[in-house]
């Protein structure tokens, strides 16, 4: 008890005295031309979900009268520290970072303080760093739906057989969608009710990689088994593409996350059990808020906190849907996220 409530005692004075006493210059910027400039640099602009964060994030930055510049690093290290590099010479007043690896950005967080520059992780955690603040959905509890919403699904009466796929290995992120899918799988698992037959960790979340792991999964166990635990909807959509290729499609159920068109696509036709909707106008909205209040120095208030093996970070964590056949239009079409045209439907 003692430990929850320093921490959030703890946050809540970190971000309201540390922001307004260390960034002089930002403040001096500010009062003379009066306009706040964002770094925000992302991991991979590949993904539908990743561009849809970008134009929403710039769309209500704008509206608060910032300015942003993007850069994207294309899934490499390298390339992101030299982004990185490249808005902090550019003059930026904070910098918003989705990280391809979260250990190997620390060294961003680093450059961007030695210039007095505030950090937001996005979504994706920078560990082992100073970092300033994290906005990002409950992502333990991500793959705890994941899988509980799969459990539900499966026949009570017998033993079923489950392919897991996990996401980069470089991604925070993935370690917490296992760690929720491991808590909620325990029991099963050791009451011999779910059998993991074959797992495997999907490089940079590519679906190419998904379908090798669930070539590598048919290949050596045939295709007695029930279900795929993927753990986003690109991979889920390679390992679709295998079931396809072997006649499984739609008999075979598929998890997946971030409601992404084509998966939700799938999850109308059938092939694709269930994805997670995470609102990202909500997420978009509230970092381009935060990133252009701590540039102007003003108080911000975190409710929670994330360990990245530094410090207690700072965080602002985001509630999630579950979205499967029957509530599509409730969900991401009634959000405005997909339109009933788009999805097929009448």
């Amino acid at each position: 008890m003692k430990s929850v409530a320093l921490v959030t005692l703890s946050l809540v004075l970190s971000i309201l005295i540390g922001f307004s006493l260390g960034n002089k210059n930002v403040e001096t910027k500010v009062a003379i031309d009066d306009k706040i400039v964002i770094g925000f640099s992302l991991d991979t602009l590949k993904e539908a979900r990743w561009q849809k964060d970008r134009d929403l994030f710039m769309k209500r930055a704008e509206e608060l009268g910032a300015e942003v510049k993007v850069q994207s690093a294309n899934s490499d290290d390298t390339r992101q520290i030299k982004d990185v590099q490249s808005l902090i010479s550019s003059g930026i007043d904070v910098l918003v970072i989705v990280p391809h690896n979260g250990e190997a950005m620390a060294k961003a967080v680093e450059l961007a303080h030695e210039e007095n520059i505030p950090v937001i992780a996005y979504d994706r955690l920078v560990t082992s760093s100073d970092l300033d603040l994290y906005i990002t959905f409950d992502n333990e509890r991500v793959g705890e739906i994941q899988a509980t919403y799969l459990l539900e699904q499966l026949p009570k009466d017998k033993k079923s057989r489950i392919v897991r796929i996990y996401g980069a290995p470089t991604d925070n992120n993935a370690k917490l969608f296992k760690a929720g899918q491991d808590k909620a799988l325990k029991d099963a698992i050791a009451s011999g009710k779910i059998e993991v037959i074959h797992e495997d960790w999907a490089a940079n979340w590519e679906p190419k990689n998904a379908k090798r792991i669930m070539n590598a999964a048919v290949s050596k166990h045939g295709q007695n088994f029930d279900a795929v635990l993927a753990s986003n909807d690109g991979t889920a959509g390679g390992a679709i593409q295998t079931l396809k290729e072997e006649g499984l499609a739609g008999k075979v159920l598929v998890t997946g996350q971030d409601a992404d068109l084509v998966a939700v696509q799938r999850i109308v036709n059938g092939t694709q059990l269930m994805s997670i909707y995470k609102p990202i106008k909500v997420i978009a909205k509230k970092a381009a808020e935060l990133a252009v209040d701590l540039a102007n120095g003003r108080p911000v208030i975190a409710e929670s906190g994330i360990d990245n093996k530094y410090k207690i970070v700072p965080s602002v964590l985001l509630d999630v849907t579950v979205v499967h056949k029957e509530n599509v239009e409730e969900t991401v079409v009634k959000d405005g996220f997909h339109t009933k045209e788009a999805l097929g439907l009448k």
